[in-house]
């Protein structure tokens, strides 16, 4: 029997996220046909998009306007679009805005919710996540309506199944919001362009930055490098960037292929946010740091000094391209 799951696109102003495409080759599964259930607009160029990852309806959600922000009116529309098409299942990303949205929706329906992904089997309803800072792996076995998963970005790679698409208009009425009213949004504190959760390259910066000024420098190597900065709990806890990119046991898990650790001793709750990286490189003067251990690469270097020369050569490297 066909089971109709559901997926939650993010779109940014550029369009469908990578880390989107990632999430739908996870829910593409035997005998499943998926529904896109987009709160932000569509057209053809993301029905194309969407179809050629597997999905076979896109379901634009219909927002008033002054609403189209507030996460209690968004989960009550998903809501009503999976009980309208008969979805059995929900993916989203563990993200920012999919930690906002998908416990709502969870909250609401009564269903069965599990965050930060990796790997969902819908036949057995398992999912499996990390668990005590991840040091062990985690087999989570779900019961109930409608279970929720927050898939980690980055977890899968994706992989196109092209099929054939349609877009059904979805109006999700006069909807409520009762406990919620969005004053205002926009970007706050100091941030790199790139999604932390989402980047597929990170360089981050601890106790070796030395302070606040100096990640200036972490921002621009991120530039040249289309990357994401990241920090250690003790960067953050100093006041030298903000809580949101803190990557560890208590901040951000990210995945991305590449993760640069610039002056970070790599602590057990550190590792825990960034363990499932596809390769490791620390730049660290202390050749007794947990990060030496747990990496690919290692430069025994002053971070200060290697990442201004590293900028330079991508400076470089950019001109000659």
């Amino acid at each position: 029997m066909t089971k109709h799951v559901g997926v939650i696109p993010e779109l940014d102003g550029r369009g469908l996220k990578e880390a989107d495409m990632g999430m739908i080759t996870l829910a593409r599964q035997k005998d499943t046909h998926l529904f896109a259930l987009v709160l932000d607009g569509s057209d053809e160029t993301l029905k194309e998009k969407l179809s050629s990852y597997g999905v076979s309806t896109l379901v634009d959600i219909r927002l008033a306007g002054d609403l189209q922000h507030n996460p209690e009116v968004r989960a009550k529309a998903v809501i009503g679009a999976v009980k309208k098409f008969g979805i059995s299942a929900v993916f989203g990303l563990s993200t920012a805005r999919g930690k906002d949205l998908l416990p709502r929706i969870a909250a609401l329906l009564e269903s069965p919710l599990v965050m930060d992904c990796f790997n969902v089997d819908l036949e057995a309803n398992i999912a499996e996540t990390s668990r005590y800072s991840g040091k062990t792996l985690a087999k989570i076995k779900v019961t109930g309506p409608v279970p929720i998963f927050g898939i980690r970005p980055n977890a899968k790679e994706p992989v196109r199944e092209p099929v054939s698409a349609k877009i059904i208009q979805f109006d999700a009425g006069a909807i409520a919001s009762t406990q919620l009213r969005v004053v205002k949004t926009g970007e706050t504190g100091k941030g790199s362009k790139i999604s932390l959760a989402e980047a597929e390259i990170i360089i981050s910066g601890g106790r070796g930055m030395k302070n606040g000024e100096n990640f200036t420098q972490l921002f621009q190597c991120a530039e040249k490098l289309n990357a994401a900065v990241g920090a250690s709990r003790v960067a953050v806890d100093s006041g030298w960037v903000p809580y949101a990119l803190q990557v560890g046991q208590t901040g951000e898990k990210v995945s991305p292929k590449v993760y640069i650790a610039c002056g970070i001793s790599g602590s057990i709750q550190h590792f825990a946010g960034m363990k499932t990286s596809g390769m490791v490189i620390a730049i660290n003067l202390d050749t007794a740091a947990p990060i030496m251990s747990n990496c690919d690469y290692y430069a025994v270097a002053d971070a200060l000094e290697v990442v201004p020369e590293l900028t330079k050569l991508l400076e470089k490297s950019a001109c000659v391209t």
